[in-house]
């Protein structure tokens, strides 16, 4: 009993060492030099925790104490190992100093000039075609208020028919923060807009810029899809959402920013939806609780 006892102790204090290890990528263990698998000794050397010998104690945090800040303890090995196993944020950090260069070097756009817009430069002959032959504008124009339909057709679906509520939810954030943020900054239509009769909204009435409706919409559309791992679903409205954007851009119905935000608002709105379901349970199992409680 004592030995099977303690065989089994063994075997969880490797797997939970594993598991830190595996959890905590940060810096690597060097056994080579005798240290210990001790699991709280290896998550303490990990985060730079120290005991009371020597530095400084926060006592805020519960009395725990530092010898040196963590940055004092890096060697080369663990700038390169850092490299090699977050490569992605290397990678933006390359962008930051990148775009730090080309922000203060760059010369505004003066006030006499139209915006510029990467987007407009990269459609400019997909522009001209629209703008050469109405059919196809205005056939494009009504195969997207098609695709608009087929987003809210089935936001609405998800509340009324299987009794999801979250995507529906979230396109009742984003459209009031869109209708907030569009009317506190109405940005000029595009010198070059190419209107249709057709497009949504219907009628060539006005409409906000900042940020695209139709590109968030299908984002919460999308993302919905995923949870229901309807995935074809989900990636024909992937594809059909970058058609269109690239048409949003080619009739100057959008800026390149318009577009981009508006996937960031599908995928920030869809997430707050979902806190506001969480906390909604939390909050009715808390109060049949207190009711259970009192009865």
């Amino acid at each position: 009993m004592n030995a099977s006892a303690s065989a089994s102790a063994a075997a969880t204090t490797t797997t939970v060492s594993r598991t830190t290890l595996l959890s905590s990528p940060s810096k690597r263990p060097n056994k080579a030099k005798g240290e210990s698998d001790d699991v709280n000794g290896i998550v303490n050397k990990k985060i730079g925790v120290h005991d009371g010998n020597g530095g400084f104690c926060n006592t805020v945090s519960s009395g725990v104490c530092y010898r040196k800040a963590s940055f004092m303890k890096w060697t080369l090995d663990d700038v390169v190992y850092v490299a090699g196993y977050h490569r992605i944020p290397c990678f933006f950090a390359a962008g930051l100093l990148f775009f730090m260069y080309v922000e203060y070097t760059l010369r505004m756009v003066p006030d006499s000039s139209p915006p510029f817009d990467l987007g407009f430069i990269v459609t400019r002959s997909f522009h001209r075609a629209l703008a050469s032959w109405p059919e196809l504008n205005t056939l494009l124009a009504a195969l997207n208020t098609v695709f608009v339909g087929m987003q809210t057709v089935y936001i609405i679906w998800t509340w009324l028919i299987e009794g999801r509520p979250r995507a529906t939810i979230s396109a009742l954030f984003m459209f009031t923060c869109r209708g907030i943020l569009g009317y506190s900054t109405q940005l000029p239509l595009p010198q070059e807009f190419v209107g249709s009769g057709v497009d949504f909204p219907v009628g060539n009435v006005s409409f906000f810029l900042f940020f695209s409706g139709h590109v968030a919409g299908s984002v919460i559309a999308s993302l919905d899809m995923r949870r229901m791992r309807r995935w074809e679903l989900a990636w024909l409205f992937d594809t059909l959402n970058v058609l269109q954007a690239v048409r949003l851009l080619g009739t100057r119905g959008h800026y390149t920013i318009d577009l981009a935000v508006g996937v960031g608002a599908g995928i920030l709105f869809d997430s707050l939806a979902g806190k506001y379901e969480q906390s909604k349970r939390k909050s009715a199992f808390v109060s049949d609780a207190v009711k259970e409680a009192l009865l």
